[in-house]
């Protein structure tokens, strides 16, 4: 596909590493020249130094022939303006990334009025991932498929739990939860397990399962269930404006802090039932009068990485806290992971995600969508959605006897509203929804699932 991405941020960046990675060309468009030399020593992209809005630098970039244009600067009216354009003159499909909260309830108004395909929040998208956590705190991560009938739960095994040297296969045998398995991380490594696969202490498991079997697992093996009753925000930017109003809606009792004073007065406004704090989080003595020991969730959404690391840090020794860490640059996140921080947020994978999704959507050849997806095990994994419209060679054949490809794993179906955990005998008919986990990238319908 011919793609143009305006703005070469974070999430550019990481767009068009996403995307030239499945092989489709991009143009990419930034008035910072720096930042398009980067881009085009990185990735094998053309780039235009310009304004992603003018009508000459679109043409440049070929938008009479291009198939989609994403929009990603700073600013959320120049994104508009640019889908705006851009789909006037070349007639393609246009994504913009519109982050204010005052535009949050006129979506529907604004893709509608502008003719714009899909409209991304990538805060809001945060938060609802962070408030999803919560809910669950002894999860590192919730990924729902099919409508939120089905759970994408990743958490680590610990010795109390007893699951060491449990097989795959045992969990449903022994313990009477229809749960599968999907992936197991043991140090650097990453496995899509069979049902021999051994589990061991510490390592970080994914289950697939509805809400109610892997609560009732949950339950067996001693893993707390309940969300939290009250959860300390650090920071009150977008994210933390939005997580504060999502948790109260869910009963949670906030406090925010926050080091701008009129920031604060903003949010007290906004916020009127929760409690918002004008200090220095790294202060330890105001994290202590604020309550962190009785604190149930910690989450740090400052603009700075590190700041929100050793704050986490700081709170696993001195709480029991649900922590969560907010992360842009991921340069050493292998680093990140030794340090079991409870859950990690990296705002512009969940971006890209949702992106990448529609991309691979519009390149759909049989009607088998790729209704959603994410990326998963540090991004060493994927985990898709399709729904099959149309008969093809996977369908109607047991899932024994088809020849998938090495490392995935059908983990889900979903057929008439009701979920089913495959085994060899089922198959997948025309009309079900399939979920699917897998190293293998790029994968388009439901027909990539077999070897060529």
């Amino acid at each position: 596909m011919q793609i143009i991405i305006v703005g070469c941020g974070k999430v550019g960046l990481t767009l068009a590493e996403q995307l030239t990675g499945e092989g489709h060309n991009l143009v990419l468009i930034d008035p910072d020249s720096s930042k398009i030399q980067e881009a085009v020593e990185n990735f094998d992209v053309m780039g235009i130094v310009g304004n992603g809005s003018s009508f000459n630098v679109l043409s440049e970039a070929d938008v009479d022939h291009t198939d989609l244009l994403i929009a990603v600067t700073g600013s959320d009216e120049l994104n508009l303006l640019c889908c705006l354009i851009a789909r006037k003159t070349g007639h393609c499909q246009t994504i913009a990334r519109v982050r204010n909260p005052l535009y949050s309830k006129e979506i529907a108004f604004i893709k509608e009025q502008l003719g714009i395909s899909m409209i991304i929040n990538p805060e809001l998208a945060a938060a609802t991932e962070i408030s999803r956590i919560l809910r669950f705190p002894s999860a590192n991560r919730i990924d729902r498929f099919a409508k939120g009938k089905v759970e994408l739960v990743k958490f680590r095994i610990r010795p109390e739990f007893k699951l060491d040297g449990y097989k795959v296969a045992d969990i449903f045998s022994r313990l009477r939860f229809d749960v599968l398995v999907c992936a197991v991380e043991r140090g650097e490594e990453v496995a899509i397990p069979n049902g021999d696969f051994v589990l061991r202490a510490n390592d970080v498991i994914s289950i697939m399962a509805t809400p109610q079997d892997s609560m009732g697992l949950f339950s067996r093996i001693g893993v707390k269930t309940n969300q939290v009753k009250n959860c300390m925000i650090v920071g009150g930017g977008t994210i933390g404006y939005y997580l504060a109003k999502q948790l109260m809606e869910m009963n949670i009792k906030v406090h925010l802090i926050e080091a701008n004073k009129e920031r604060c007065d903003q949010l007290t406004e906004l916020l009127p039932e929760a409690t918002i704090i004008h200090g220095d989080a790294t202060d330890k003595q105001l994290l202590t009068e604020e309550g962190l020991e009785q604190a149930e969730s910690f989450v740090c959404l400052t603009n700075l990485d590190e700041e929100n690391l050793f704050l986490a840090l700081y709170a696993k020794k001195h709480s029991n806290a649900k922590l969560i860490a907010k992360v842009n640059r991921i340069t050493f996140d292998d680093i990140i992971d030794e340090l079991e921080i409870d859950s990690i947020i990296y705002p512009k994978y969940i971006t890209a995600d949702h992106i990448t999704r529609y991309v691979r959507a519009m390149q759909n050849s049989i009607g088998s969508n790729v209704e959603t997806l994410y990326r998963i095990l540090d991004n060493r994994a994927e985990a898709l959605e399709f729904i099959v419209r149309e008969e093809s060679e996977v369908t109607n054949i047991p899932l024994s006897d088809l020849n998938t490809r090495d490392n995935l794993l059908i983990s889900c179906i979903m057929r008439n509203g009701t979920i089913r955990i495959p085994r060899g005998h089922d198959s997948i008919q025309v009309g079900d929804t399939v979920v699917v986990v897998t190293t293998a990238k790029a994968l388009n319908d439901i027909r990539d699932i077999v070897k060529k």
